[in-house]
């Protein structure tokens, strides 16, 4: 049976660091976001925070608060039969119901930082920055409206991002070889 890995975090905790580390080591990916840029480029929206949030919670109101697994199920399903998979932006406590019963082996891993550091690597980083004013809106805004904390209560693992990447990779690993049975050396 392959790995199904929900990487969760608020914004700018460093999920992307965590799939493109699992990306290197055989996973492909399904990136939740990615449904909201495709729905407002099919919309003819500019990709911009403010009709993120418009999409993510249009998405959510017509499909229920489990609307990015319902409609990523089949891809999820398709790609676990033959590789490891990581799931990239699952938010909210009922993705994680619908997927945790369709998948049995989901296992989640948050990704927790100070938020005055990851409102400062929001606010440089290259794609899609945010100055501290929009990232504590969309906090705000993921917490009260899409129920992004339960997962993150909830997970299997925690990564501390706070420290460097070498840090980050190490504590990755020694998840993997925890969830694989593998001992690990580190």
């Amino acid at each position: 049976m392959h790995n199904i890995i929900a990487i969760v975090g608020m914004c700018g905790a460093g999920k992307s660091v965590a799939c493109d580390l699992l990306i290197k080591k055989g996973y492909e990916k399904v990136y939740f976001g990615g449904v909201t840029i495709d729905k407002l480029k099919e919309d003819g929206l500019e990709v911009t925070p403010k009709n993120e949030k418009y999409m993510r919670e249009k998405l959510r109101n017509e499909l229920g608060m489990g609307a990015y697994a319902k409609i990523l199920l089949p891809k999820i399903k398709e790609l676990s039969k033959e590789h490891d998979v990581v799931l990239d932006g699952l938010y909210s406590w009922e993705e994680l119901k619908i997927l945790k019963e369709e998948f049995a082996n989901l296992i989640t891993i948050a990704v927790i930082v100070d938020k005055s550091v990851r409102y400062e690597r929001l606010s440089i980083r290259p794609t899609r920055p945010f100055s501290k004013a929009e990232a504590t809106d969309r906090d705000i805004s993921e917490i009260e409206n899409i129920a992004k904390a339960g997962p993150i209560a909830f997970a299997d693992y925690y990564i501390d991002n706070n420290k460097t990447i070498a840090d980050f990779e190490i504590r990755l690993d020694a998840i993997l070889c925890n969830l694989n049975g593998e001992d690990n050396k580190n």
